[in-house]
């Protein structure tokens, strides 16, 4: 009412004011933001589906999964629609009674078959305790009342059947006739029926054949029994237990005593009260016996041919069918029998379910005792010998199949490959989709021969109980993987396929609505008006409609059943007929494709032979090269999940799974992981090793395993975890290597040297161990260098420059150092006050030494020798140049070797110079205290921010007044920083303390004789060339014993004790180094000279000899300027620019003005009271 109430004038579609083109723009954009995400929403699921996931994906972790299976909306009646009204009825009774049967047996498959199986897995046999078996019996009643309820049902459904067909069979003449029956066969209806018995009859089966069931229903009824003694202890009402205890009772009749089958056929059939006469009908016993012939006459001629797809369950179901006619009419087709049990030297056994077996001869002699009788027994054990001789032939031919079959699969593979890549040409279309059925028909008969090959051969071997080969367990398993590589390319291919799968529907359709659209106008233009052609028009215009719609299975159990009443009066010619059933089969094929080939392909049975894994997977790995099959193996196994679901007598069925999943990684990691991680180390440490000449390890002689070829696997997806066999491995390494190394620290160079390796040959990305490469990143602690400071020095060589110590020799491979890090750690742990502590030891060990010093200093011949030379120097220092000439240096140190030598070979001034080496190597220690000390405190110290302007946390906590324990704290932390920032700022100047200790016994009158060291030096330093020239040496020799490179003690000890003497102006007196300079110098001009001379002799050894001598006495100036350069060096530490005397006089000064500026400081304090 309120539109209509608005005037004219408010109407704005007079102008435009452009608002509706922005609201247009705004939505666009908002729809262009929203294509944008969903893209993005759509990409990510394409990257989950991406096939570098995993070589093989679990079907049922399908972000996106395409249902092809068409679902029928309309009813049975909505489909069922012709004019005439009576032979609705008739095809409505039948396909919904077919519907029904399939119903039943879909139920029987997915619930109680997996049900029963599956009863009593998953306890592990060792840990079964006492009274389990009764409780899980007991969780196990309500699903054992559900069986019973079933079986009734189907038994109900079985008599429903039998009743339909008989009222439509009649052979009352008196009885008005539905339709013609006399030329309509439905042999659909017979089929279904035979469906469900053999449900039945392998519900019989599987009870028969479960041991742990039948033991568990026989303690449950003992349990029962001492419950009906003592109600009250269980707490049970004892006027419940009777009804319980018929219930079971019934049950046990029912269903556990293996007549679920002889209950269902010997059923009373005629209702005479409802007046279907079945046993006396003769017209449907001959129907029935016409429907058997016919349907095993199909059945035979394709059992064992490469086109055979169901043709084995139907063989069950013909057999059933053959025992209920039996049954009901009470007479044997002799020769029927025969064939039947003649088909079982073809197909000896058939699968039923999982690991059941059927044998048809054992069936029908005990079903239809009336014919067995009349078998000799000759006859019946010649079946079993069949079977002996069947199974000895499946297995030696089993490793030909599996080749033959490899080309096949992958031929058909890549055939399917190949088609469904191709565009589809519209110029041959038909010609296109036609191919395709084909091929699409051809992967679900291998599927299925495959798997009937694998199942049969598995399962007689087990129900006979004979061992297996491995040779045929691995052509078995062989076979598995082929089936699963039909299913995978099939899922690969699942878009192309479903794409494929509705054309190929509507393509056969068209075919097959051509068909009877000739044998209709055939009916039409006969004019002969009957009922019965009247039915059979009206049964084509029904497929027809049928046809006209999408191929579900009930459209497609119509035109069946229509057919069946279309195809007689010949309708159609034989040549039409055959084609039209082709068409009407393959169609059946296509429309239920995906479920053909899931349930073909299916492998959860092997469950029960779980034992061929072990063998496989060894197997596996013997060939590595063929490492990806693992994939097809594990996508195999995880085929039992689903059934496993419906297990009913663990408290949850997870329990069953899980038990499941660690049994079968438990195998894995026993027979392939854990021997691929040994198998990778020891090839990494013989490998590493090769110098120890272990085993012969030539591939030509001991053969060669590529094992990288597991490391290029994708993770295996198996139930919820990802197994990574490329990380598990480098796991296992780095854990290894890892704790190896930190056992023996020595070797994490080898290790090193292995991950390397392990990275270059099979690609495994490894951890660095971040170990540091001695102990615990400490070094040798500074505690036991002190209290071994004798030892360390003669052990551990000096280097200056880098201010590290090396170990001079070691029983390990390798040479542990002592850094400053290693030093500032230690005093980290043990705090700062170890510092003087190990001056002091230092100081204790240098008294000792100097000791020994001053004995070889005092020594007569030594002292003798030096005065001597000191006398000499005198004398000719004006002739020589103030130089110390080389020669009386040199013929000092092989004159002293006269004195005596050890029974190493060492002279005394040999020892000499370790002892100042040994000197020098603790003042080095001394001053890597020092600066160990430094490196610690500025590490503690590098959180405080300003060095200069560090605030009093004790006045700052007492203004805020906080508690006692917090000031106390805040004392602490000021003492703390006060220390840390005094240490880091001055740093103890230990040389001097050490100079200054030592300086004025030295320098007494007492010591006189020491004056002469400088003297000594030059000796000294030409003995020290000699040795460290022999040292380097031996670095390049096989025998590295008594190699080194460094030696700077030497050098450190030298300046020490010149500064303790105060002589370094005596030794500088001696211009020692110019004098080596130009002694080295001049033999190499005459060397060069020489040389020059010679060369035109051309005598090449002699050429040879100058060279080696040039090059020699190279060697010797390097290494006397090296040593004047670490001299220079260490003169440094003590100060060698100022003499004692000068020092005194610098400290004399410094005293002095120290004590001017106090007495400033106290003359203004007094002056100026106000400075306060």
């Amino acid at each position: 009412m309120a539109v209509e109430g608005i005037s004219p004038d408010w109407e704005f579609d007079r102008f435009d004011d452009g608002s509706q083109k922005i609201h247009a723009e705004v939505q666009l954009k908002n729809y262009g933001k929203f294509l944008e995400e969903y893209t993005s929403q759509l990409k990510g699921i394409e990257d989950a589906l991406d096939e570098s996931i995993g070589d093989v994906w679990d079907f049922t972790l399908d972000p996106i999964a395409l249902q092809l299976l068409p679902y029928e909306q309309s009813s049975l009646l909505e489909l069922i629609k012709t004019e005439n009204k009576v032979l609705n009825k008739v095809i409505t009774v039948y396909a919904a009674l077919c519907c029904e049967i399939k119903k039943l047996k879909h139920e029987a498959e997915t619930k109680f078959y997996t049900g029963l199986l599956y009863y009593g897995e998953g306890a592990s046999h060792t840990s079964v305790v006492e009274g389990e078996s009764q409780i899980q019996m007991g969780r196990f009643i309500s699903f054992l009342q559900e069986l019973s309820c079933f079986v009734t049902r189907c038994s109900e459904v079985v008599v429903n059947v039998v009743h339909q067909l008989a009222s439509f069979y009649s052979s009352n003449k008196s009885a008005t006739k539905i339709i013609e029956s006399s030329g309509v066969h439905f042999q659909t209806v017979f089929e279904h029926l035979g469906e469900l018995l053999s449900v039945l009859l392998t519900l019989d089966e599987i009870i028969d054949n479960h041991a742990a069931l039948k033991d568990h229903w026989t303690m449950y009824k003992r349990l029962l029994k001492s419950v009906h003694h003592n109600p009250s202890k269980f707490s049970i009402q004892e006027e419940k237990l009777k009804p319980f205890e018929k219930l079971l009772l019934k049950l046990e009749g029912h269903i556990l005593d293996g007549m679920i089958f002889q209950a269902c056929v010997e059923q009373q059939f005629d209702a005479l009260g409802e007046g279907v006469s079945v046993s006396k009908n003769s017209t449907f016993a001959e129907e029935f016996a016409l429907n058997i012939r016919t349907i095993f006459t199909n059945v035979e001629s394709k059992l064992g041919e490469p086109a055979e797809i169901d043709q084995r369950d139907k063989y069950v179901g013909v057999c059933g069918l053959f025992v209920l006619h039996f049954h009901i009419f009470r007479t044997v087709d002799k020769k029927l029998f025969k064939s039947l049990l003649d088909v079982c030297k073809k197909v000896p056994a058939v699968t039923l379910t999982g690991n059941i077996m059927w044998f048809a001869d054992t069936f029908l002699v005990a079903k239809v005792p009336a014919a067995a009788k009349m078998l000799d027994k000759k006859s019946l054990q010649g079946i079993r010998t069949q079977r002996d001789s069947f199974l000895q032939q499946k297995a030696q031919m089993l490793v030909k199949d599996v080749q033959s079959y490899y080309v096949f699969v992958t031929s058909w593979m890549m055939k399917m490959e190949s088609i469904l890549a191709k565009e589809k040409r519209t110029d041959k279309f038909a010609e296109d989709l036609s191919n395709r059925c084909t091929i699409f028909i051809q992967g679900i008969l291998y599927a299925y021969s495959i798997s009937t090959i694998i199942k049969t051969t598995m399962n007689l071997y087990m129900s006979m109980q004979k061992p297996m080969t491995k040779t045929s367990v691995k052509a078995l398993c062989r076979l598995v993987e082929l089936l699963k590589a039909v299913e995978h390319t099939f899922h690969r291919r699942a878009m192309v396929v479903a794409d494929s799968v509705s054309h190929i529907t509507q393509h056969l359709q068209y075919q097959a609505l051509n068909s009877i659209a000739t044998a209709k106008k055939r009916v039409i233009s006969d004019k002969k008006y009957s009922e019965q052609r009247l039915d059979v028009l009206s049964a084509l215009v029904l497929a027809e409609n049928a046809l006209n719609g999408p191929s579900t299975k009930e459209r497609r159990l119509v035109v069946s059943l229509a057919l069946s009443v279309g195809t007689q009066m010949k309708t159609f010619k034989d040549e039409e007929l055959l084609p039209l059933q082709l068409v009407l089969k393959k169609l059946d094929l296509i429309s239920e494709l995906r479920e053909r080939v899931k349930i073909q392909c299916d492998c959860s049975f092997l469950y029960w032979h779980r034992a061929v894994f072990p063998i496989y997977l060894d197997d596996a790995y013997d060939h590595a090269v063929d490492a990806a099959r693992i994939h097809y193996m594990f996508s195999a196994l995880r085929d039992c999940v689903p059934a496993m679901l419906h297990a009913k007598h663990l408290e949850s069925c997870e329990q069953l799974l899980e038990n499941y999943n660690l049994e079968i990684m438990d195998v894995f990691k026993e027979h392939l992981l854990d021997k691929l991680c040994k198998e990778i180390e020891k090839d990494l440490r013989l490998s590493v090793h090769t110098h120890l000449k272990l085993d012969d390890r030539n591939p030509f002689k001991v053969g060669m395993k590529d094992l990288a070829h597991f490391f290029y696997l994708k993770p295996i997806r198996f139930f919820n975890r990802f197994i990574d066999i490329k990380a598990y491995v480098t796991h296992y390494l780095d854990k290894t290597f890892y704790n190896l190394t930190t056992v023996a620290l020595h070797d994490w160079a080898t290790y090193s040297e292995m991950r390397n390796l392990a990275t270059q040959r099979y690609g495994l990305v490894m951890t660095e161990a971040h170990l540091p490469s001695q102990t615990l990143e400490q070094g040798l602690d500074v505690l036991e260098i002190m209290r071994n400071i004798h030892v360390f020095v003669s052990r551990y060589l000096y280097n200056l420059n880098n201010q590290i110590f090396i170990e001079r020799t070691s029983n390990n491979k390798h040479l542990n150092t002592i850094n400053i890090r290693h030093i500032a750690n230690s005093i980290r742990t043990h705090g700062t006050g170890i510092m003087n502590t190990t001056v002091n030891f230092t100081y204790q060990f240098l008294r000792k030494k100097f000791y020994i010093f001053s004995q070889f200093m005092y020594d007569e011949h030594i002292k003798s020798r030096l005065i001597k030379d000191i006398r000499f120097f005198r004398e000719i220092k004006d002739q020589t140049d103030q130089k110390y000439p080389f020669e009386r240096a040199e013929k000092f140190n092989r004159g002293i070797r006269k004195l005596g030598i050890t029974p190493d070979g060492q002279s005394y001034l040999d020892q000499f110079r370790q002892l100042i080496s040994q000197i020098g190597n603790a003042m080095g220690y001394v001053r890597m205290i020092r600066s160990g000390g430094l490196h610690c405190c500025s590490n503690a110290i590098r959180f405080v921010p300003d060095l200069e302007d560090i605030v009093n946390f004790e006045e700052l906590v007492k203004e805020e007044g906080l508690s006692e324990e917090t000031q106390k704290s805040a004392r602490v932390l000021d003492s703390v920083l006060g220390d840390l920032t005094s240490n880091s700022a001055e740093g103890t100047e230990y040389f001097k303390k050490l100079v200054d200790v030592f300086a004025p016994e030295f320098r007494s009158t007492k010591n006189m004789h020491l004056r002469n060291f400088y003297m000594i030096v030059p000796p000294l330093t030409v003995n020290f060339a000699e040795h460290s020239i022999s040292c380097k040496e031996k670095l390049n020799k096989k025998n590295k014993v008594g190699a080194a490179f460094t030696d700077d003690g030497f050098a450190m000890g030298v300046a020490y004790i010149l500064k303790l003497l105060d002589q370094y102006q005596e030794f500088d007196s001696l211009h020692w180094l110019q004098a080596v300079r130009e002694k080295y110098l001049r033999e190499m001009k005459s060397m060069v000279k020489e040389q020059n001379v010679q060369a035109t002799s051309q005598d090449e050894k002699l050429m040879q000899t100058m060279n080696l001598t040039q090059k020699r006495l190279d060697i010797y100036l390097q290494e006397f300027e090296l040593l004047y350069f670490s001299l220079s060096s260490a003169r440094i530490f003590f100060r060698a620019d100022k003499t004692a005397a000068e020092e005194n006089q610098e400290k004399k000064d410094k005293d002095e003005v120290s004590k001017t500026g106090n007495g400033d400081s106290s003359s203004s304090s007094s002056t100026d009271p106000s400075a306060k």
